[in-house]
């Protein structure tokens, strides 16, 4: 499934996007794909994880995720996970690590208790597409 997050990543670098992708699994099947739409909604909170949230949620019918798992390339950052933590997510695996603005940084008690961690998973391809964004970024300016 991670895979799949890694497409919706990849999405979001050809829309000009920083490339991160996430999608929410429940019971085997995925009900939300997302990716993120900050410049494209001029929204700082339209993060991949907010709006496959928002999607898994109105899938569902409920507001609370807990035998979902989401998959998303990048650690979420504090305001993903604390809205990960108001939905009881029952799961969260991710690709690469961010060092500067990811949860564990800032405040690693902010997932609900309740919630498991996998990370690393295909984290070189995760945060390949990362290093693309930002050096092709660097080379605008």
């Amino acid at each position: 499934m991670i895979r799949e997050a890694i497409v919706e990543a990849q999405r979001a670098l050809a829309r000009g996007e920083v490339p991160v992708g996430a999608v929410v699994a429940c019971r085997g099947r995925i009900i939300a794909r997302a990716h993120n739409m900050v410049e494209t909604l001029n929204d700082p909170t339209a993060h991949a994880e907010m709006q496959a949230i928002t999607a898994a949620a109105n899938a569902l019918g409920g507001k609370y995720l807990g035998d979902c798992t989401m998959y998303v390339t990048l650690e979420p950052c504090p305001m993903c996970a604390a809205a990960m933590y108001n939905a009881h997510l029952g799961e969260l695996v991710y690709g690469a690590s961010d060092t500067k603005r990811g949860y564990r940084t800032i405040s690693p008690n902010l997932l609900h208790p309740k919630t498991t961690v996998q990370s690393g998973i295909l984290e070189e391809e995760c945060a390949a597409l990362m290093k693309l964004f930002f050096r092709e970024l660097r080379k605008k300016f």
